[in-house]
This record gives structure tokens, sequence and C-alpha cells, in this order.
């Protein structure tokens, strides 16, 4: 046998398990700072803009650490938006920032005679897009210089064309023919393709109207009363405007839960599929106050109207649309909504908190409608009562507009979407 034996072959030399480890923990603090900064300017990019139209930058808050280092700024502001903002120190400050910096330029083009500029009325089912068409031009967020817009208003008025029994037909040519005449004749349309563009239509025959143009749908910011999930809206670009009827008959409601001795509460039309089974299923239950038809004006002036003052709960089926102006009443007359309405993006969904002051539920609770609604406790209710409340100044049209009303929160909604998708 020979002297020497074969050695066995070399291994590399592994590496001592400590350091193994400190690897891995690198790695993993490298992917975890990734993360937090991708999550940070995602959420940056989409919800809060970066920059005022002259470009230089404006500091927004959009961590909760700055709001902590920003607490000073927040006392003594006199407007308590806590309990029903998601975010109410971020909404603040960037409320002021909107108020700040946001404009807007209107295209002058089209006869306020007849479909453009100008509202049809401020009254009825579709105030709210009369009162949007005046207040933008009271408001300071208008500017005549177009190079210091952030969005274009087309101010083309579908509510006009049906008071002028347009047909549906004629009014999606006239509606392109109008968009198109902007783009030819100025350069703004094409620097984003429509991005920074936005129009406003309450009556749902303006989504009729629209849909045969398609490029304006699909690139313009739309802010509608009809914002449905199944229908074209999309949440992130377009804007859910309330439908408010106004004026309102009576005072607003509110500190009154004594008097509301009524479970429930509807009364309208069956022009849905959702309010045939409501009235089918509960219209003669003694708990819940449910009327095939709206209150007949023999029975009592706005009686109607009174039985919102009595009610805890209001339900709010959707319509032959998804939105209703019943939900707008019931915040004005201070009784909680039950949403019942699928696909419904809930106007300023993305700011305020629906469930701290109403009640969402999906269509196929309401054969449990009674019990959902007896199993809300009397604390439950007072909290969801005095929320409600202090909302009902954020469902509310003026003219000249006022600080926090509906029309200062379609602005901000239109500021949080004015830098979001950029071609």
């Amino acid at each position: 046998m020979s002297a020497t034996a074969s050695k066995p072959p070399q291994l590399s030399p592994s590496l001592p398990s400590w350091s193994f480890c400190s690897l891995q923990g690198s790695l993993l603090t490298l992917a975890i700072l990734a993360l937090i900064s991708f999550v940070h300017l995602s959420l940056s990019s989409l919800r809060f803009p970066l920059q005022n139209p002259g470009g230089t930058p404006v500091k927004l808050i959009s961590t909760i650490n700055d709001v902590s280092v920003s607490a000073a700024h927040l006392e003594g502001g006199g407007e308590d938006l806590s309990d029903v903002f998601h975010l109410p120190e971020i909404f603040r400050l960037n409320y002021e920032a909107m108020e700040r910096d946001f404009k807007v330029f209107i295209y002058p083009d089209g006869d306020p005679n007849t479909f453009y500029q100008t509202p049809r009325k401020l009254t009825g089912k579709y105030a709210s897009e009369g009162y949007f068409f005046q207040n933008i031009r009271e408001s300071k967020f208008r500017t005549e210089d177009p190079q210091a817009a952030d969005l274009f208003f087309i101010p083309i008025s579908c509510h006009k064309m049906r008071g002028k029994a347009t047909s549906y037909e004629n009014m999606t040519i006239i509606v392109q023919n109008y968009v198109e005449s902007l783009i030819a004749k100025y350069p703004y349309w094409n620097k984003t393709l429509g991005a920074d563009h936005f129009f406003v239509t309450c009556h749902d025959v303006g989504v009729r109207a629209t849909e045969g143009v398609p490029f304006l749908v699909k690139n313009a910011i739309r802010a509608v009363c009809s914002p449905s999930y199944n229908v074209g809206f999309i949440p992130h670009k377009d804007v859910a405007l309330p439908q408010v009827l106004q004026p309102f008959a009576l005072p607003a409601g509110g500190n009154d839960v004594e008097n509301r001795t009524g479970l429930g509460f509807w009364a309208g039309h069956r022009n849905s599929k959702i309010r045939v089974i409501l009235a089918r299923v509960w219209e003669n239950d003694t708990e819940l106050y449910i009327l095939n038809n709206r209150i007949n004006r023999a029975i009592g002036n706005l009686e109607y109207q009174k039985r919102f003052y009595k009610s805890k709960f209001c339900i709010c089926p959707g319509g032959s649309q998804v939105n209703s102006a019943r939900i707008a009443d019931s915040i004005h007359y201070g009784c909680i909504p039950v949403i019942l309405s699928d696909y419904y993006d809930l106007p300023f969904n993305d700011i305020l908190d629906w469930k701290k002051f109403a009640v969402v539920l999906k269509e196929n609770d309401v054969y449990q409608l009674k019990q959902i609604l007896k199993d809300i406790s009397d604390d439950q209710f007072l909290q969801l009562h005095y929320n409600l409340v202090k909302v009902q100044k954020h469902f509310q049209w003026n003219s000249p507009p006022i600080k926090y009303d509906a029309f200062h929160m379609v602005m901000y909604e239109l500021w949080l979407r004015h830098r979001v998708v950029k071609y």
C-alpha cells in the first residue's frame, strides 16, 4: 500500500452562519425599504399633486409622520374633521393647498343661450349640474390664463339639451362637434390627449350623450351623478357628483333623535328591480314604513319630507340609475341613509368614510333589512346620527359657494385627479 493516502477533494470554504444571517437581513432590509419607497411614491403620484402650475414644488402632507410634525399647524383650525374623514389632517392641509393653487380654465366657446357656459336651472333633481356651472364662474379657481390652468373645463350642458327636447342622437353629435372644435382651435387637449380636461353632467342623458364620443369618455375626467362601476365609471379618473334636490323644502334636521320613533322609511316609484323587491317584501311591515309610491300630497303638506324627521333610517335604493337624490335628502333631514345600490361609487367616497354616517348594504341584503337595522344598537345609532350632522355641509350647494360645501368637495376631488394621468 502506498504510504501516501489520496486527499479528499477540496471544498470551497463556506460562509460562517453569522455572515449568512447578516446577508439575509441586509437583503430583507433593502426589500422593505424598496417597498416603502414604492408605496410612498405611488400614493404621492395618485392622490397628492406634486407641483403647482409654475413648477415650484408644493409641500403637501402625505404621511402620518408629516402630520405629527405639522400638528401645531392644525390647532385652532376651527373645523372638526375627525370621525368622518379617512385622513382628516391630510385632507385639511391638502384642501388648503387646493384653495391656494388650483386653477381651472373654462373654454369660452359656445352660445350661452343654447347648450353652453351657463346652467339650465338651479332647482330640481339635477340642480348639482347647474350649481357647478354657476359656482365655477363665481369661484377663485377660475383663471383666464390657460397657461396657468391645472385643468380645462368643457362647459357643455346635456341638461340644457334635454330641456330643449334634443334627441339622444343629436346630443351625441352636438357633443362630438363641440369637443372636436375645441381640439382644432386650441392646443391644450393634444398636450395630454384630454387627461387634464373635464366635463360635468348630472342627468343620465349626459352619460348616454357622451357614450358616442369614446375619446372623451376614455381620456377626460367625468363628473357625473350616476357613477356606476358596471357602465364605464373609472373611480381613480372620474368623479362622483352628489345628486342634490335643491332647494330643500324644510330646514336641516339634527340633534333630534328623541323624535325619531320610526325604524325605517322609503316611499317612491318601482322603477328598478331593487325597488320592486323592497316594496314587495316590506310594504306591509309594521316597523318599516315602506310605500309603493310617493306620499300623496292630499294626506298633508310636505308629509314626505316630514317623514324623514320621524325616522331613524331612510332606505335609499337605486332607481333608473345607481344614484338617488334621496341620499342627499336623508343627510339633510338627519335620517341615516341606508344605501341599497350595487356598483355605486358614493360621492366623496375616497375622502369621507361613509360607514361612519350611513349604512351601506348590498342589494341582496334587502331580505334581511329589518333585522340588520334592529341589530344596530342605540349607541351606534347615536354615533351615526352625530356624524351625519357633521357631513351635512358637504352635500349642500350654495351660491356663491362656501368652504367645505358640495362645490368645494367636488373641486377637491378634481384637485386630487389633476395630475393622475398624463399621456
